[in-house]
């Protein structure tokens, strides 16, 4: 009975260590930039939508090779890679150019605090307060 319960309390003790490993991501504005729903997020990003209101949009990607932004495909806009390189074939075709896309999570931060409607991901570690969170998700 004893060597069932230490069993389990390893168990439960590695679930929980794996749930609190998770790491969580947000998508940010400068503070000028007021609430945008999910959707309107996404059409952004897809460069569906130029303008909220009078501002003009301007979505930042890191590099194709980062896990965060392997995470914002997958969660945010549930598109996979090659279902996302075809979307942007199809729009080249149109005019339409991909996201801006920038090395680090430090000159993504520094150039959403500095630009009406620039927005970005980023991990939720690096987020200070001269950043707007408009949406949050965990791997």
């Amino acid at each position: 009975m004893k060597k069932t319960l230490v069993k389990i309390s390893i168990i439960f003790v590695c679930f929980s260590i794996n749930l609190s490993a998770q790491e969580r991501y947000a998508i940010i504005s400068n503070k000028n930039l007021g609430h945008l729903s999910l959707s309107q997020i996404k059409a952004v990003f897809l460069k569906k939508v130029s303008y909220i209101g009078d501002t003009k949009m301007i979505p930042l990607n890191l590099n194709s090779r980062s896990k965060i932004r392997k995470s914002f495909e997958k969660n945010v806009l549930k598109m996979n890679l090659s279902r996302l390189k075809s979307y942007w074939i199809r729009q080249h075709y149109l005019g339409h150019r991909p996201p801006i896309t920038m090395k680090s999570e430090e000159s993504v931060k520094s150039f959403v605090k500095k630009i009406d409607g620039a927005i970005a991901y980023i991990n939720v570690k690096n987020i200070d307060s001269e950043v707007h969170i408009l949406y949050e998700w965990s791997d």
